[in-house]
Order: C-alpha cells, then structure tokens, then sequence
C-alpha cells in the first residue's frame, strides 16, 4: 500500500524537514510556528473528515447498488499520485491513456471512446442529444434518471413499454413502438432494477434491427457482473458500423461509485457529438483511479466472487422462506417480500438496513444490493421476522 497523507504524516514530514534545514538550532522562528499554526486550522481532524463519506456507522447499507470492495489497492495508489498534482487541470493525455485501454480490450480504436464523470453524464449527455428529435423508447422499468432529466428540462418524452409477464424487455413490443418521430431507444442489460440479463444473441438482434431506424443505446452499467460478458455486450454491433452507442461505469465492479468515471463506446462522429456536450472534464483523481484499476484482474474476480457469495445468500433465504425472486446477473436482487415494498423498507430502516422502495407501480417488488457480507447476513436474519410477523 502507497503512502497514506494524514495529518499527523504531514506534520511528522514537516517536523523532519525542519530537522534537516535547521540543525543545531534550538528554536523556530515565530514567523515558523504562525504558519504550522495556520496549516494546523486548515486541517480539521481526520475521523470528522472521514465521517462525511460512506454510509453511517451501524448502517447496512443495501440500497444503492453499490460494491463496498473497491476501490481497489491499484486505484488508491494512482488516486494518492494524482492528487499530489491536483493543482493541474487533467491532463489530456491522461484521459487519451484511459480510453486508449478501453479501446485495446474492446478492439476498437481511442476516437471511439468518450470518457465521462460516471455513465451518469453519458446517459444524461445521450438523452439531450437525441431527446429532442423525439421520443426515448424504453422498457416501462429501467434506470431511468438520466431520461427524466431531459425530460424535467421539456427536452425529451419518455415512450414506456410495459415489460413481459417474466419481467424481460419486451424487444418486438418497443420495436413496433419506433416511428420516423423516434430520438432513440434506450435499452439497459442486465436491466436495473429486475437484474434480469437477457441472452447477448436476443439483444443484438434486437438492437441491430432496432437501429435501422433510430438510434439504440443500451445502458451496461451490469455487463461485468454476468455470468459470460464477452457474449452478453452489444459492443459487436458498434463494429459492425450499426447505430449503436454502450455505456458503461466505473462504479459496479470496480467499487468506484464516488469516485465518478464512466464512458462510452460508439461510432467516432457519434462519439465527437457526446463530446461537445461535456460541461468539464473528470477529475484528475478519477482518470488516475480507472487507469490503476482498469487491467486489475485480480481485484475484478475478488470483487465478483464476493458479489455472487452474497447474492447466493440472499437467494438461499428467500428460498428458504418461499419467496418469489428474479434470477439475477448483478449485485442485486429483485423480490417479492409478500409485504408492499415500502412497509418492508420501513420496518428495514427500524434496524438500520437500508434497502430499495417501491418502483413506479410495482408495489410489492422490492430490491436488495448485495453489500458487506456481514450487511447481507443482517438482512437475511431479519427478513424472516418480518415476513412471517
């Protein structure tokens, strides 16, 4: 592990500068001990630091999807190099170097690439460009945030599809949905919040037929989560010269949700229009963060098998208590608790779990991150008591 900077290393840095530049002197200057003095006021204590970032103590939380293993030792490294020299907007090169890696593992070329603040800004980005042309087709469930953002600007409508009676996006029914009117269809697999990943030959035919007639955007914030990735991704159809634009996070497998860094993968003029929408750029931090971590393939299938571990035990309880599940390919699982999915995030609450609400009007589905081990382990102890009060 790198050097950590806290502020007793810091001052213990000082102190031996001193040492060196002032040997044989007794005494500082006082003009020395005002400027410790003010250092000292500029760095509040680091626990109080500490408490402002991630969830509070004795809280499981569960609730947001998120990896609680990362980021990994690789990012941290870079993170503590970067941030030594953040008084430097980010170097371009750093984020060429970034989407140049992406690019090598994907078999596309670096003009392909945009990297973005989290896929977040992608999607938001996506939804502006094509929201105005006209309506966003998408599944009745998905993560829709970055939609309705275009949407509460009055840039975009959103086109719902109800979903199949298994819960799958119903590809054939938002197809028939697509007229000349159509901005772009907005898919996302594995789906959030069902976690259903369905077949990469059944969503690239879809897609592929889809984007002969308007844009196709398929959300991958999940793909490294599946079972098998390299047949799930929709990424071939980019090759192929299809209408097709991936995204993809930084904050699912790599345990970097904070930390903010996403991008996407399309066509290079398609790539070029995403990025004049950028307001900024990422953060020095963040780009140095995803290039530690991107290749780290230890971390990735320690980071995996300890995500699978805890959706196992959350899928043997629910077994065990008869419960209806989705079949999962992320680090969540969708379920019926036989309670409305607000009274059950209540009663969670009172023992400080903090799981999903209800979505939309799927009143009795609720959902469940799979985060510590120990975390899990609370939510399945307590889920018998409340289904069965």
């Amino acid at each position: 592990m790198g050097y950590r900077l806290t502020r007793r290393n810091l001052f213990s840095a000082g102190a031996g500068a001193a040492a060196v530049g002032l040997a044989g002197c007794a005494t500082t200057t006082s003009a020395t001990a005002s400027a410790a003095a003010e250092a000292r006021g500029a760095f509040p204590p680091e626990p109080k630091e500490a408490s402002l970032f991630g969830p509070e103590p004795g809280l499981a939380l569960l609730s947001r999807n998120e990896n609680p293993y990362g980021p990994a030792p690789s990012a941290l490294k870079m993170i503590e190099a970067a941030a030594r020299k953040g008084a430097y907007y980010t170097n371009e090169e750093a984020t060429k170097t970034l989407a140049g890696m992406i690019a090598e593992r994907h078999g596309v070329s670096p003009e392909q690439i945009v990297i973005t603040t989290g896929s977040g800004e992608a999607l938001s980005a996506l939804a502006l460009i094509y929201g105005p042309k006209g309506p966003i087709v998408a599944p009745r469930l998905f993560w829709d945030t970055t939609a309705l953002y275009a949407a509460k600007l009055g840039l975009a409508e959103i086109t719902r599809i109800p979903l199949t009676e298994d819960m799958n996006m119903d590809l054939p029914a938002m197809e028939a949905a697509i007229t000349p009117e159509t901005g772009m269809v907005q898919l996302c697999n594995p789906n959030n919040p069902t976690g259903i990943a369905m077949p990469g030959s059944v969503i690239r035919a879809a897609a592929s037929s889809m984007a002969a007639k308007t844009t196709v955007v398929v959300d991958e914030a999940y793909i490294e989560l599946v079972d098998d990735e390299a047949s799930m991704t929709c990424i071939p159809l980019i090759k192929e010269g299809k209408d097709v634009i991936v995204t993809r996070t930084f904050s699912k497998i790599y345990g970097m949700a904070g930390i903010r860094v996403g991008y996407t993968i399309s066509s290079a003029e398609t790539a070029a229009k995403i990025r004049y929408t950028q307001m900024s750029w990422t953060p020095c931090t963040s780009i140095a963060a995803a290039i530690g971590c991107y290749n780290d393939e230890a971390f990735i299938a320690g980071s995996k098998s300890k995500i699978v571990e805890a959706r196992e035990m959350i899928t043997t309880t629910l077994d065990t208590l008869g419960l209806p599940y989705l079949k999962s390919q992320t680090n969540f699982v969708y379920f019926q608790s036989g309670m409305p999915a607000n009274d059950l995030q209540k009663a969670m609450a009172a023992e400080q779990i903090s799981i999903r609400g209800q979505y939309m009007d799927y009143t009795p589905w609720s959902r469940v991150s799979t985060g510590k081990l120990e975390d899990v382990e609370r939510f399945c102890k307590a889920l018998p008591r409340m289904v069965n009060a």
